[in-house]
């Protein structure tokens, strides 16, 4: 089987969800006998530099990245006010790109062509003109949801409008390319029931993200007193917004009751607000070299969520590394997660606070949650297994007769 896969940015290093969620279930592909091969939008906000992949990213059949500038623009973002049109998708139409993709899809036959995110739906008609592939829509997330919530929990009168209106038109975005695609394969079982209900009609799936549990090493070493960590993208709203909040609503409710507790933060772009906190026992990491590493020098991983949809790739990676996980029912969202049996949940400040204390005053309760966390994952989130379902889906989408032989053991 040959795929094509779609991306709006280069999916290394792997630092983020998005990034990790592609590259894993591409890996996979490639482990099941398909050829694989990226096109990839290579942008001004996470642009990468090819010659520093390591060797090890070899499961590309081939790659071809088109420079993009997707900055947010001021001026550009007061035009849109005065069109229809979605200003998170405008930001991805490209000239260039699209020009790439028509000159790859002559070249070549694709049996499937894969849309990584909603904002690579705008190339559908090129691709219906020229190739005959199927196309399928892999939604990381519910797209316009994030932006309402984003937009309910904006209190700035102004703010909230402007958010309201962008939700609004992203929503209509989505909703008009909903049933455009061949196949829906949403992250989560929940994502997929809300695209249902949104009219969504068309084959679907539920593909979650998986992870290569040989890369997951997991520190059994105990410190005095645990730690407690949070690590993502801090540019990204729903990240920026839990941190806040922890840093404001529920870190001093701790420090009164463990004294001696410690907070990690750690996540690219870090704005200088965070940098500088004062609050005692905070320590500000910026980006880290390697985040598999720092999970695995933290006893507790935070991870406070009140906006977003999908599933959260550190969540699996911080599970994956036997750490005890406490988020929010949000953050949990696409997860299996139980509360006592294998994870942590609070949903307001004075429960996450409590949750932290008892972590802290409670070395048995971290390490059965850990081992419980890590073998949860490996029953339910091996990137292999997940990937072998989603090619079987392929293969009853495609017709036979255009089918490439098909061998769903992995490649010894």
């Amino acid at each position: 089987m040959k795929i094509l896969q779609l991306t709006k940015k280069f999916p290394y290093p792997l630092k983020d969800g998005e990034a990790i969620a592609i590259t894993s279930l591409a890996k996979a592909l490639n482990e099941l006998n398909c050829e694989v091969s990226l096109l990839s939008m290579n942008t001004t906000k996470h642009f990468f530099d090819v010659s520093e992949l390591p060797d090890s990213f070899n499961h590309y059949t081939r790659m071809d990245l088109v420079t993009v500038d997707n900055r947010l623009k001021v001026f550009d973002a007061f035009l849109n006010l005065f069109s229809s049109q979605s200003y998170h998708i405008s930001r991805f139409l490209s000239k260039s790109y699209q020009a790439k993709l028509i000159d790859v899809l002559k070249k070549n036959k694709y049996d499937i062509v894969q849309l990584e995110t909603l904002y690579l739906a705008p190339y559908v008609d090129v691709i219906r003109e020229y190739s005959n592939a199927k196309i399928v829509m892999r939604s990381h997330n519910v797209e316009h949801e994030i932006w309402k919530r984003i937009t309910k929990n904006t209190s700035i009168s102004a703010k909230k409008m402007y958010l309201g209106l962008l939700s609004k038109r992203l929503e209509n975005f989505e909703l008009l390319y909903l049933n455009k695609y061949d196949m829906m394969v949403a992250i989560t079982e929940r994502d997929l029931n809300f695209f249902k209900k949104l009219g969504c009609s068309i084959p679907s799936s539920v593909s979650p993200i998986g992870l290569e549990l040989s890369g997951y090493n997991q520190n059994i070493n105990r410190q005095k007193h645990p730690t407690f960590c949070f690590i993502g993208s801090l540019d990204w709203m729903p990240n920026l917004e839990g941190i806040d909040w922890i840093l404001d609503k529920v870190w001093h409710k701790v420090i009164e009751e463990v004294p001696n507790a410690q907070f990690h933060i750690a996540g690219k772009n870090t704005p200088d607000r965070i940098k500088n906190t004062s609050l005692k026992n905070v320590i500000v990491h910026g980006e880290v070299p390697d985040a598999i590493e720092f999970i695995n020098a933290h006893d507790v991983m935070l991870v406070p969520l009140f906006s977003g949809s999908g599933m959260r790739v550190k969540i699996l990676e911080g599970m994956a590394l036997g750490r005890v996980v406490l988020s929010t029912n949000l953050g949990l969202e696409g997860i299996i997660g139980e509360h006592n049996k294998n994870v942590l949940i609070a949903n307001d400040a004075e429960n996450f606070a409590q949750q932290i204390i008892r972590c802290f005053n409670s070395p048995d309760l971290i390490t059965n949650l850990g081992f419980a966390a890590r073998e949860l994952v490996n029953n339910h989130y091996d990137n292999i297994s997940i990937a072998s379902s989603l090619v079987k889906s392929y293969h009853q989408l495609i017709s036979e007769e255009d089918s490439k032989c098909i061998n769903f053991s992995p490649q010894s």
